[in-house]
């Protein structure tokens, strides 16, 4: 009986120790989370909370409900797929719309080819008088007549561009295949040939041909390309380009735009740009560049794909004594003046005079002189008037320019040295 009462004791002694033990178990667990102490992870919590409140996801964006939507993450995840989208949608567009140009030049090709099969051979394609009148280059091409004395292979070669643009447009009405030939073009000749003057003419030859939208004529000259530090030349090219689109270009004393003794010369950015836009909108912009023969030649040396995309030279030989009378003729017919007996001689003398001083400009010489034979005309008249010895002015006074008004500016001329700078 002892003996089973202590194996009673010793079982009860062996419960109560397991119970202390499975209560020193649970205590245990409950001070331990992820295997750091409670009190220490408890104290790290206080500290980050302390130091930023706002730096853990507290705000209603995180709550059940929440309204704001302003993280950066998803702002940029929505815009990325809208871009996307729109590229997406940009591709398919532009896909549809070259499907569709390429199926248009389909069908328009087999209608052409269809109407070529069943045109008889004889079929007219009409007068080219017709083509002239109509278009109203008949009408540009006898103004340039009017207009200019003399520049005989000027004007035939100008008569050759318009007639290749009317037969071009006669094949079009046939249904004929056909391509906008290359239209710039190079004038070279000395001031005062009727550079400018042509290039205004074939302006409008070329926007009656329907080869150019307005046919107006911008002029320009280095000033107006190149700019002056880096990142001012290509927006000044761009604008004077952007004025001359639909019409002509016409750069005056284009070499200047090419300096072959600096390396750092913002000209050659200029031409890059002017070359682009000669290559790649040729239906929209003709290209004219003037200056000296022997400097134009030089400039292509240096840039020779300036001159592969030249279609056109055209040289403009400096005018005869006879010619610039006929000039101040003209000009005086425009200007309701008509020159007197005897002026004829007297300004071919001043004419041949002025061809041995410096700076002799042909047709711009011509209207110089001209202007001064009117100033000097309305004083004769003038003084005449207030002196009595002929107070009531004619019509024919207003309209005359006499010999003397022209001995004025040859005496002048004479009596100048040949080094001298005259108008």
């Amino acid at each position: 009986q002892s003996r089973s009462v202590s194996t009673a004791g010793r079982r009860r002694r062996g419960d109560r120790m397991r119970l202390v033990a499975a209560v020193a178990w649970l205590s245990g667990c409950a001070a331990w989370q992820g295997g750091r102490p409670w009190g220490l992870a408890q104290r790290r919590s206080e500290i980050a909370l302390s130091a930023d409140p706002n730096q853990f996801g507290t705000g209603p964006s995180l709550q059940w409900g929440g309204t704001d939507t302003t993280t950066s993450g998803a702002r940029k995840l929505t815009e990325a797929l809208e871009e996307a989208d729109i590229e997406r949608k940009k591709a398919v567009e532009e896909a549809e719309r070259r499907s569709k140009w390429q199926e248009l030049e389909r069908e328009e090709k087999r209608r052409k080819v269809d109407f070529m099969k069943q045109m008889p051979d004889s079929t007219p394609a009409g007068s080219v008088s017709e083509f002239m009148f109509k278009e109203g280059v008949k009408e540009t091409l006898e103004k340039l007549d009017y207009d200019l004395v003399g520049l005989k292979p000027v004007k035939k070669r100008v008569r050759e561009i318009a007639a290749l643009l009317v037969l071009d447009k006669m094949r079009r009405k046939l249904g004929f295949d056909t391509a906008v030939p290359s239209l710039h073009m190079c004038f070279t000749g000395a001031p005062g040939t009727g550079k400018t003057t042509v290039a205004v003419r074939m302006g409008q030859i070329l926007a009656k041909m329907g080869y150019c939208r307005s046919g107006h004529v911008v002029v320009a000259t280095r000033d107006d390309l190149v700019g002056q530090y880096v990142g001012h030349t290509a927006p000044k090219t761009k604008e004077v380009i952007k004025q001359a689109l639909g019409g002509v270009l016409l750069i005056d004393e284009a070499y200047y735009l090419y300096n072959a003794a600096n390396d750092r010369d913002y000209g050659q950015e200029s031409i890059e740009i002017l070359l682009n836009f000669m290559e790649n909108n040729r239906e929209d912009l003709v290209v004219v560049l003037a200056g000296y023969k022997d400097r134009m030649e030089r400039f292509f040396s240096f840039i020779p794909g300036m001159n592969s995309r030249i279609g056109n030279h055209i040289d403009f030989p400096n005018y005869e004594v006879d010619e610039l009378f006929e000039i101040s003729r003209v000009m005086a017919r425009d200007l309701e003046y008509v020159l007197a007996p005897g002026a004829d001689e007297v300004f071919k003398s001043y004419i041949k005079r002025r061809m041995e001083m410096p700076f002799f400009s042909n047709a711009r010489t011509v209207r110089n002189a001209m202007d001064r034979a009117r100033m000097n005309s309305a004083i004769r008249v003038f003084d005449q008037a207030v002196n009595g010895y002929n107070p009531m002015v004619s019509r024919e006074d207003l309209m005359s320019i006499t010999a003397a008004d022209f001995q004025v500016i040859l005496d002048e001329a004479l009596a100048a040295p040949d080094d001298a700078i005259l108008a």
